[in-house]
């Protein structure tokens, strides 16, 4: 007897929400600029696949962080796009966060939104450090 199983509606987070480590979110995000990182590989060279990473500050309205996007990710990362990220997680690069959506997750067009940016939040802007707490 195969059991059919019920998807669960997806809880959308907000950027302001998001904490060092956490992963499984779920967003509706604004692109706000790109800059390409690394690209190596070329279409017409020997080697078939490329690789590229792009950062991109995304936001919504209640703040921004840096996406950084990965491989086919970075055709989505134009400016002004309204971009929907499922089980998006945050990575952490020199002390700060970065969102990033690994091969368990996804980038899609959203709808075009009406929502402004909040661009006096920027979450990748914030330094966490790692502190170890030894219990005796």
């Amino acid at each position: 007897m195969a059991e059919s199983k019920t998807l669960r509606k997806p809880i959308f987070t907000k950027v302001d929400q998001l904490r060092p480590g956490t992963s499984g979110h779920t967003l509706t995000i604004k692109v706000v600029n790109t800059k390409m990182v690394f690209q190596k590989g070329r279409p017409d060279g020997p080697q078939v696949r490329q690789i590229r990473i792009a950062e991109s500050l995304v936001g919504d309205e209640t703040g921004m962080i840096i996406f950084t996007a990965r491989n086919e990710q970075v055709d989505f990362m134009k400016e002004g796009a309204t971009l929907t990220l499922r089980n998006a997680k945050i990575d952490m690069f020199k002390g700060s966060m970065r969102l990033a959506v690994d091969k368990w997750g996804r980038v899609e067009v959203a709808e075009p939104d009406s929502f402004k940016v909040k661009e006096d939040n920027n979450l990748s802007l914030i330094e966490y450090e790692l502190i170890n707490i030894v219990e005796e």
